[in-house]
């Protein structure tokens, strides 16, 4: 029974849950703690579960309140005209990301936010910013996706927010909300567009329908700048480097999956909504543009950075770009079978299996930053030094993150960057030597911070790290590890499915039209 209404519960039981978040805390702030913990961790297994069946079986489709999506003309033709969840390979992969950085966030913020007030209020942020995200990947309806992207915006500036005692943190969730509301008009005056000619909502029945009109090149305009925006891509990422900096640890490694989220967002409208009928080429040069510019600006921007957080955040930018360099390939050739089939693939399948890696090695950073911070009360890294000597376990795990944003073996980073370099430079070497140019400059960044931080004479007082940030780092750091040492495992189970979601995008279509 349960196994019917997966996609439903995913989204339904954290934002239930949220609710019941402030209620509970009035009883006992452990018990909340476990509360909250305890759902995402239930939300979890509910994903792997899912992953199982749509692996296994194919799309999972799911339509609120009725068995058929729709109605069925005399003709034979289905006109879906309810809610419908629409689960494939990518949509699922997306979910084990926001899954697993949920559920570790939570961990770390038990004792991270401990002296923290209103944490009742965080943690029910934290469940509908895990909700929205949810219900982004899985909706198969354009409006609904907005409406989720409007959740995961509004719970996002509240957590960017949320030391209102900051100015700085009042500023770049200020910043963060002008952003955000911009690029979600832009999606929505597109969703209008798109309704007002094709009198549909349903993702499925527009792309059968799309004709590529005028009208139908400026809704794809506005629908690639307003989530390019909402994933941080240069020249839309003014409000990252504000927004990572001040928002706390674990919501700054939420906030990385909740723009890859928007990521998914661009994939699924260049690929599935706009794939059977426009130039595919001219596209694919568009967001490889983007992702060129976002590795080397957002690179070249982090050398100069003194503050730990924002320099992370800088390096987000610039590997938002390796992931926009890989898709955006493969959406170039997506037309040329033979090349689709040579490289195309291939590149599509290491810029997602990078979005991955990057949610796991860059969380894992940002944390150590925030561990940092947590125990010394310091995020400029000329007042820091000698971290190593107290701060074991957090140097370590910087210096597995580090090596994994860089691409150094046996760390995931790696394992997609090398499939992105190998597959790219069969299209055009020099945007392969740009994305190695750009990992070197990104290790001679981190060797930087590990030198101010970690390394020389101890100059400032130190405490401790509480165990529930070790634990979520190490949980982060093992799957770094075991990403890099088994890739083929990772890119044959869950990565290809997710590449070929994209590609074969009759199948999401035919899943809810049977094929008309």
């Amino acid at each position: 029974m349960i196994n019917e209404h997966l996609p439903a519960l995913i989204i339904g039981i954290p934002l239930l849950a949220a609710f019941a978040t402030p209620l509970i805390s009035k009883i006992n702030d452990k018990l909340r703690n476990i509360f909250v913990i305890g759902i995402l961790g239930a939300t979890l297994c509910l994903v792997i579960s899912l992953a199982f069946n749509v692996f296994n079986n194919g799309i999972f489709v799911y339509v609120m309140g009725a068995k058929s999506p729709g109605l069925t003309l005399p003709s034979g033709y289905k006109m879906p005209v309810r809610i419908i969840l629409e689960v494939d390979g990518m949509s699922i992969f997306m979910a084990i990301i926001t899954s697993i950085v949920s559920l570790l966030g939570a961990i770390y913020s038990w004792a991270f936010m401990h002296k923290e007030t209103g944490k009742d209020k965080y943690y029910t942020l934290l469940l509908i910013l895990a909700a929205g995200m949810f219900g982004m990947e899985f909706t198969g309806d354009m409006f609904n996706f907005f409406v989720f992207l409007e959740i995961t915006s509004i719970a996002a500036c509240g957590l960017v927010g949320f030391r209102i005692n900051r100015g700085e943190s009042s500023e770049a969730a200020f910043k963060t909300m002008v952003m955000y509301t911009l690029g979600a008009l832009f999606v929505l005056f597109a969703i209008g567009i798109l309704y007002g000619e094709y009198d549909a909502l349903n993702i499925a029945t527009l792309a059968s329908r799309i004709r590529y009109t005028m009208l139908d090149k400026i809704a794809l305009g506005l629908l690639v700048t307003g989530l390019a925006m909402k994933a941080g891509a240069v020249p839309m990422h003014m409000w990252v480097p504000d927004a990572y900096a001040e928002a706390p640890a674990p919501i700054t490694m939420i906030l990385v999956a909740n723009s890859q989220a928007s990521l998914y967002g661009l994939f699924r409208v260049c690929f599935t909504l706009y794939g059977l009928t426009i130039s595919t080429y001219t596209l694919g040069w568009i967001i490889i543009i983007l992702g060129v510019l976002s590795m080397f600006i957002g690179v070249t921007m982090a050398l100069i950075q003194k503050k730990i957080k924002r320099l992370m955040a800088y390096h987000a930018i610039s590997q938002t770009g390796y992931m926009l360099l890989g898709v955006g390939v493969g959406l170039a050739v997506l037309s040329d079978a033979n090349a689709l089939n040579t490289y195309g693939l291939k590149a599509m399948e290491g810029g997602i299996f990078h979005i991955m890696n990057h949610a796991m090695y860059k969380g894992l950073l940002f944390l150590t930053a925030g561990a940092v911070i947590y125990a010394t009360g310091k995020r400029n890294l000329n007042e820091l030094g000698g971290l190593a000597h107290k701060m074991k376990f957090t140097a370590i795990f910087f210096i597995i993150g580090a090596a994994a944003i860089a691409g150094l073996p046996p760390f995931n980073g790696f394992a997609s960057k090398l499939i992105i370099y190998e597959s790219v430079y069969k299209f055009n070497p020099m945007l392969s030597v740009i994305a190695m140019l750009v990992s070197i400059l990104t290790l001679a960044s981190f060797v930087k911070v590990f030198q101010s931080a970690f390394l020389g004479p101890e100059i400032i007082e130190v405490k401790k790290e509480p165990k529930s940030m070790i634990f979520a780092m190490l949980c982060l750091s093992v799957i770094i590890i075991a990403f890099g040492l088994f890739p083929d495992i990772v890119v044959d189970k869950i990565v290809a499915p997710a590449a070929n979601a994209l590609v074969n995008s009759m199948q999401y279509i035919a899943a809810i039209l049977g094929g008309a």
